[in-house]
């Protein structure tokens, strides 16, 4: 069941985390918003009649904050999505070592601090699910993507060694989306590469409700039914 459910969601401001929070909004939870970008953020949350706060999730105090946040709003929390994610990506040959180091805080730390925030939470109420945003770049790498590549493998370890340690009261997902039409490419920071995955986006990408509702399906499953990996990817995509 998702009506009722209390939903934390991470990089909730745009794209699939938008969408993501639209549709959980649509079927009846309760959806509790974090990303950087508060204009956009405080306008979803109006639009959703949800609660918001301005959220980095490379900072723990941030990401417990939002939990407190769910959890004096409505009591508990029952679903964390960590969906918060950068991709500056770049041949390794560019050497741009704060786009790499930027990667591995958001799309690893990130994962890291919600469970941290979230984990003794669950333990406490008995109950609660984590859903991790990662990436068909987990299961596959292309050249320019090594970092970015390497931050998506990390959170499906992470996941992986999280379901094994969950037990018999909490479940794990992970929703790896190949390519998503969302504002993605516009972080490259190089002009080539950027072009390059433009015109694959525009020629193959589907619309971040296809992840929504691959979320939406995860956690609607009962208790006892842990779904723990989902690849959404274009029909076109390699």
């Amino acid at each position: 069941m998702i009506e009722n459910k209390v939903v934390v969601i991470t990089g909730a401001s745009s794209g699939i985390g938008a969408a993501t929070a639209t549709l959980l909004a649509e079927r009846g939870a309760k959806v509790v918003l974090g990303a950087r970008r508060k204009d956009r953020l405080d306008a979803l949350a109006e639009r959703l009649g949800a609660v918001a706060l301005p959220t980095d999730v490379r900072r723990p105090a941030d990401v417990a904050a939002l939990v407190r946040l769910a959890r004096e709003t409505h009591g508990r929390l029952d679903v964390l999505v960590g969906n918060a994610g950068i991709g500056p990506i770049s041949p390794l040959d560019s050497l741009r070592v704060d786009d790499w180091d930027a990667m591995i805080d958001v799309n690893v730390k990130g994962v890291l601090h919600g469970i941290a925030a979230a984990l003794p939470v669950f333990r406490e109420q008995g109950h609660g699910q984590f859903v991790h945003t990662a990436s068909t770049a987990a299961y596959r790498t292309v050249p320019a993507m090594a970092v970015y590549a390497a931050t998506k493998t990390a959170v499906r370890t992470i996941s992986e060694g999280l379901r094994q340690e969950a037990g018999p009261d909490l479940r794990v997902t992970l929703v790896s989306p190949g390519m998503i039409a969302t504002g993605f490419i516009d972080g490259i920071p190089e002009a080539a590469v950027r072009e390059r995955l433009g015109e694959t986006r525009d020629a193959v990408a589907i619309p971040p409700a296809a992840i929504a509702r691959a979320i939406a399906f995860a956690i609607d499953q009962p208790a006892e039914v842990d779904v723990n990996e989902i690849v959404v990817r274009p029909t076109a995509q390699d």
